[in-house]
């Protein structure tokens, strides 16, 4: 998906969503800009997943407005939000464990105008510890490779917008910094990048704004040096 520089890469306008008679998000407004990187950020509960789910299409609101690179993409299944450019990484990674590297990038380059061989020089120019793993299961990889490999498919896809959900879940702090350095990676080539993420500095350290959600509602946006109080306030303050 390309992006005008002028337009959101995604923006949630008083979006209300959730589960069956539970309403968990309640008139959430959100931007991500293009090529740069959003922390969501705030308490066990307090809708980030939910918000994601949103912006991928696996949640459709009961009211308000989701846009995806300018274009209104409400009630669209998720498959026309992967077309849009939007790739989700849930928590829990979703490679193909019993496939190779190589066949994972070759089962998820169906679709794509690029060749297994163009998509693999992109891949491994960019992970360079996937190209040593390529005939490899993935399944049988670190846990941080497994990250790397998932987040590979935003290159395969030439994705405009990367949702993450805390990447990194179970991981040891060095790989932490070392995804959080692919991270920042992409989104100087481009790529827009709204991730959630449970040790909020290390989101911090390569964001270029951060929203700070409790209860459902978005309570604070701004730079992330500008929002230490605020996100002190929602840890300690309270869960929904």
């Amino acid at each position: 998906m390309s992006a005008d520089a002028d337009i959101p890469a995604l923006e949630l306008i008083d979006v209300r969503a959730g589960y069956g008679r539970i309403e968990v998000l309640h008139t959430v407004d959100l931007v991500v800009p293009p090529g740069s990187v959003v922390a969501l950020l705030g308490p066990n509960g307090a809708g980030k997943t939910t918000t994601l789910a949103v912006a991928s299409g696996r949640v459709v609101p009961t009211a308000g407005c989701v846009h995806v690179g300018g274009r209104h993409v409400n009630g669209l299944p998720p498959e026309a939000f992967v077309r849009g450019g939007v790739c989700s990484i849930p928590e829990g990674r979703g490679v193909f464990a019993n496939l190779t590297v190589r066949d994972n990038l070759k089962l998820w380059s169906h679709g794509t105008s690029r060749s297994l061989s163009e998509i693999e020089d992109m891949v491994f120019a960019r992970f360079p510890r996937l190209k040593e793993r390529r005939r490899q299961l993935a399944g049988t990889m670190s846990g941080g490779e497994q990250q790397m490999l998932a987040v590979a498919r935003a290159v395969v896809a030439d994705a405009g917008l990367l949702l993450l959900d805390e990447i990194s879940m179970g991981l040891a702090p060095r790989i932490v910094a070392e995804l959080y350095e692919l991270v920042a990676q992409l989104a100087a080539d481009g790529l827009a990048i709204l991730l959630v993420e449970q040790f909020a500095q290390t989101a911090l350290a390569v964001a270029d704004h951060a929203a700070i959600m409790t209860s459902g509602v978005i309570r604070a946006v701004g730079d992330p040096v500008d929002i230490a109080a605020e996100l002190a306030a929602a840890y300690l303050g309270g869960v929904a």
